[in-house]
C-alpha cells in the first residue's frame, strides 16, 4: 500500500513524513529537492505479537505501508494551471492521497500567502487536483471523438458510452465535485479501467497543528470533519513538530510528554489508523511454527481473495478455509483446545474476512 503525501509549500509535509515514518528526511522553509522522500512504516499489531508467543515461530511478519513525500509543486501551483505532468503521473500511482494542510503559525516559516487560512489552502488544492483530471478528460475527448468518427455504426457502443460517462465527470468536477464523490456503477469504473483519476483517490485531509494547539487537537478534528468529510475523504489532526521531535526520545519518555499534552496515540499509530479507514482496510492473520504474520486486505473481501493475498495458488485452487477468530485462539491457548471448544469452523468460497481472522487455507492445485 501507498499513501502519497502533498501539501502546498511550507505546510510541514516533510515534517508529518518524518513523525509518521521515524525518518530523517530535509526539512526546512525553503528546501529544492526535487525528489520524493519514500518511507516504509511497519504496523504494530499486538495480535500479531500475541500469537507470536503462542507458536514461537521461526518469523514474524507485521503489515507494512509505504509513505511517499512529494516535493512541493512548482511555482504555477495554486494558479489555477494544475501541477505538473510528472508529479500528475507519480500521484496517480498512489492508492490514497495525504493532503497536509498547515494550521500552524511560525514566523520563521512564513506563510506563502502571508497568512495562515487552512480553508483557503484545502479549497486551492481540491482545485489543483480537479484541473489535473479535467485535462486528462479534455484530453481523452479529443481522441475519443477522433475514434468515433472513424468507427463503423456497429463499433461505436462503448466508445459512446464512454464519451457520455467523461462528459458526466466533466461537469462534475467543474460544479466542484470529485470523481470519488460522483455516483458510479460497476460498469461506469469498467469503462474507466486503467484511468487513474487523483480526485477519484480517497483523500486524508491532515491539519497541520501547533502545539499550542494540541489541548483542541480533537475539537478542530470534530470541527474540520464537520465542514470536509465525504465519500473517501476524511480529516485528521496531527502537531508534526511535535511528533517528529519525540522521535527522538525513548518509547517510555515519549509516552510520558504525549500524556502530558492530552495525546492518547503517536503520530505514526493515528496515521496508521486514519490510512487504514480511509481505505477500508482490515488484516487478517497466519500462525504457525514458521512464521505468524498480518496480511492487509479490503473490507468485504472473501476467503479465496484472502488466499489469494498468501499466494496464487491458494486462491485458484481454493477447496475451504479454516477460521478462527484471534481472540478465541489465544484464549484456547492452542488449535487443539479451540477445536475442542468448538472454536474453529469451517468456511466455504463466500464467506467474508473479518478483521482479527486466523485462517488456514486448505486448496488443491
Amino acid at each position: 500500500m501507498q499513501l502519497g503525501i502533498i501539501g502546498l509549500a511550507r505546510s510541514g509535509k516533510t515534517t508529518i513524513f518524518n513523525a509518521v515514518t521515524r525518518g530523517a528526511a530535509q526539512v526546512g522553509a525553503y528546501s529544492t529537492s526535487s525528489q520524493p522522500n519514500v518511507g516504509v512504516v511497519t504496523v504494530p499489531d499486538e495480535r500479531v505479537d500475541a500469537l507470536a508467543r503462542l507458536y514461537h515461530p521461526k518469523k514474524i511478519t507485521y503489515a507494512t505501508i509505504q509513505y511517499v513525500d512529494f516535493p512541493a509543486a512548482g511555482q504555477s501551483f495554486g494558479k489555477g494551471e494544475g501541477p505538473a505532468g510528472k508529479f500528475i503521473n507519480d500521484l496517480a500511482r498512489m492508492d490514497a492521497l495525504i493532503h497536509v494542510v498547515r494550521a500552524f503559525r511560525d514566523e520563521a516559516v512564513p506563510h506563502p500567502e502571508t497568512s495562515v487560512d487552512p480553508d483557503r489552502d484545502i479549497q486551492t488544492m481540491d482545485l489543483e487536483l480537479a484541473f489535473a483530471d479535467l485535462a486528462i478528460i479534455e484530453r481523452r475527448l479529443q481522441r475519443l471523438e477522433t475514434e468515433i468518427r472513424s468507427l463503423k455504426a456497429g463499433e461505436r457502443e462503448r466508445p459512446l458510452r464512454l464519451q457520455a460517462l467523461l462528459e458526466r465527470l466533466k461537469a462534475g468536477l467543474e460544479a466542484e465535485t470529485p470523481i470519488r464523490a460522483q455516483q458510479l456503477s460497476d460498469d461506469d469504473r469498467h469503462l474507466l479501467e486503467g484511468t487513474q483519476f487523483l480526485t477519484a483517490k480517497p483523500l486524508l485531509l491532515l491539519l497541520n497543528i501547533g502545539e499550542e494547539d494540541l489541548p483542541r487537537r480533537h475539537e478542530l478534528e470534530a470541527e474540520y470533519r464537520e465542514k470536509y468529510r465525504g465519500p473517501g475523504r476524511d480529516v485528521a489532526v496531527m502537531c508534526g513538530k511535535f511528533e517528529m521531535d519525540l522521535n527522538e526520545l525513548p518509547d517510555d519518555e515519549a509516552a510520558e510528554f504525549r500524556a502530558a499534552a492530552g495525546v492518547t496515540e503517536s503520530g505514526m499509530a493515528s496515521a496508521i489508523r486514519a490510512s487504514y479507514h480511509l481505505l477500508g482496510l482490515i488484516s487478517f492473520l497466519t500462525a504457525g511454527p514458521d512464521e505468524c504474520r498480518a496480511w492487509t486486505i479490503p473490507a468485504g473481501a472473501t476467503a479465496p481473495e484472502a488466499a489469494g493475498k498468501i499466494h496464487s495458488d491458494l486462491q485458484r485452487g481454493f477447496i475451504r478455509a479454516e477460521v478462527i477468530r484471534c481472540e478465541d485462539l489465544l484464549a484456547a491457548g492452542s488449535e487443539a483446545e479451540a477445536k475442542k471448544r468448538g472454536l474453529l469452523r469451517t468456511e466455504g468460497k463466500h464467506y467474508v474476512v473479518q478483521d482479527g481472522d486466523v485462517l488456514h487455507i486448505l486448496f488443491n492445485v
